[in-house]
């Protein structure tokens, strides 16, 4: 059963791994994209869960249709996500994670939630 649905904004280029910011820059590009999640997953009628654990999965919608690797995109996502877990209530420690490559472009990232 899916409990959330939620689009979220691409991640900024900072929080990639293969990005060689300094450190000021790449903590405020943190905290701004988490607070964008949250505040995305609020607005899309995200509410506290009293749930364990959770299977997220997540759906990666290039801006463009340059090749870009899951794993840097998932590392990208990783203060997104958690404002999505402060969102929820629940600790990403406790989430199953499902991720793919959309085959349109959008500039996004979309996030189902289901219970585990």
């Amino acid at each position: 059963m899916v409990i959330a649905r939620v689009t979220l904004p691409w991640p900024p280029k900072d929080l990639s791994p293969n990005a060689r910011v300094h450190w000021t820059r790449l903590a405020k590009a943190k905290k701004a994209y988490r607070a964008a999640c949250a505040l995305q997953a609020q607005v899309q009628g995200v509410r506290r869960l009293a749930a364990g654990k959770l299977h997220v999965h997540i759906t990666f919608y290039p801006p463009t249709r340059r090749a870009f690797d899951l794993d840097n995109a998932l590392a990208r996502m990783k203060s997104g996500l958690d404002g999505l877990a402060d969102v929820l209530g629940v600790d990403d420690k406790h989430w199953s994670l499902g991720i793919e490559r959309a085959g349109d472009i959008g500039g996004m990232v979309k996030v189902e939630v289901r219970h585990a």
